[in-house]
């Protein structure tokens, strides 16, 4: 059995970048510049010829044409490891990412089978060598190896092997979602989870009588939707109109063995239902899966704290809603300067939320109104209790 445990890379980082970076260490060295698209295409093929050239030999020759005049230059492999050092990092960066991803230590890995081109350069090898304390297996050809073990799995998926002891398991590369108030993404489905599987999430209405709701899946490692993939939009109706928050919708997330994503929502008290089907990873890359990938990682901060300020929003919204729709029923219980008192602070809660990015400025004014209305809510209980008591002797109840 075969588990994929964690997916990860740098889609912006491969062999071209390495030829490129040698090619701009040997033209500073020697105090020259590409000018022509013709001259930059020449160097960088030169480069590309150095690097094959130093992966079996201690030193290669460098060639090309600028301005008219051939340019010639010996190139030791020392020479291309320092000019390529920061890129050769940017590998392991990776590297330590996906492990942290599959919460596995360097130790834990029995070994490391390098695949592409780009592995077959020493200093790539000795890097991860030295990183996981052991070298890695280069016993396979790197441009063949993940086509033999596609056909590898094509030939069990054909129903070739009668012994059916081959079982791969693979993983959702990115995580799965629906949008909530406020443009934010509730994750359901994390990445790097084995499929197949389901998960489920419940969910409640925003507003008073609300009778339906819209269901936006959503696919990405970013915690606003305008940062993801929009993946498939659908509507549940007919949910009894309720107070806001007393309705209780259970969206559920299946994903089968082939990717196919399957999203059902249900009204746990009326059995209504509605459900859509989607291929998450339909027109999707490895390069933009990654792309997207690194995207996340590189806004974790600025994302959640553009999250933190939504949802102090969104509690505030409610809040304030709420508050009218008790003041609109039971305002009558109030005095004056208690009434008063409770407008001042939803018109500054209200002012606020015009002109502040500050979570903890928006926290606290809700926090201010929260507090200020308790004895309201007490007095609203007693009467709701009077009202129910009225013309009850103590035997009945």
């Amino acid at each position: 059995m075969f588990e994929v445990i964690a997916t990860g890379g740098d889609s912006a980082l491969g062999g071209d970048d390495y030829d490129a970076a040698l090619a701009d260490w040997l033209l500073a060295r020697e105090g020259l510049q590409a000018q022509t698209p013709a001259e930059k295409t020449a160097v960088r093929m030169a480069a590309r010829t150095a690097k094959e050239a130093l992966t079996d030999a201690p030193t290669a020759q460098f060639a090309a044409m600028l301005a008219g005049t051939a340019l010639e230059v010996t190139v030791t492999r020392a020479d291309f490891d320092a000019a390529t050092a920061e890129l050769t990092r940017r590998t392991l960066t990776a590297v330590r990412r996906t492990l942290r991803d599959a919460q596995l230590s360097r130790d834990d890995v029995q070994g490391v089978v390098m695949v592409g081109g780009s592995t077959r350069m020493p200093q790539v090898r000795a890097a991860v060598a030295d990183f996981f304390g052991s070298e890695p297996l280069i016993n396979l050809n790197p441009d063949e190896v993940v086509a033999l073990g596609a056909s590898i799995q094509a030939n069990q998926l054909a129903g070739n092997n009668s012994a059916g002891d081959l079982l791969l398991l693979d993983v959702i590369p990115l995580s799965l979602g629906v949008e909530t108030m406020g443009g934010l993404v509730e994750r359901i489905v994390g990445r790097n989870e084995t499929i197949p599987t389901a998960k489920a999430q419940d969910f409640t209405t925003y507003k008073d009588g609300q009778t339906a709701m819209a269901i936006h899946v959503v696919q990405g490692e970013r915690d606003l939707v305008a940062d993801c993939r929009s993946l498939a939009r659908f509507e549940l109706r007919g949910i009894p109109a309720m107070a806001a928050g007393a309705a209780r919708i259970r969206v559920t997330f299946t994903v089968d063995a082939d990717g196919l994503l399957s999203v059902s929502a249900r009204e746990q008290g009326s059995g209504v239902e509605a459900h859509v089907d989607v291929k998450p990873s339909y027109g999707l890359s490895d390069d933009q899966i990654a792309r997207m990938l690194e995207d996340g990682f590189a806004t974790a901060q600025a994302d959640m704290k553009a999250r933190a300020v939504v949802e102090a929003r969104v509690d505030a919204d409610r809040l304030l809603l709420a508050t009218q729709s008790a003041l609109d029923i039971d305002g009558d219980v109030l005095q004056a300067d208690e009434r008063a008192h409770i407008d001042a602070l939803m018109e500054s809660l209200r002012e606020l939320l015009t002109r502040s990015e500050d979570a903890g400025e928006i926290e606290a004014a809700s926090e201010a109104l929260a507090k200020g209305t308790e004895n309201f809510a007490a007095q609203r209980m007693n009467r709701g209790i009077r009202q129910a008591l009225a013309g009850k002797n103590i035997q009945s109840i």
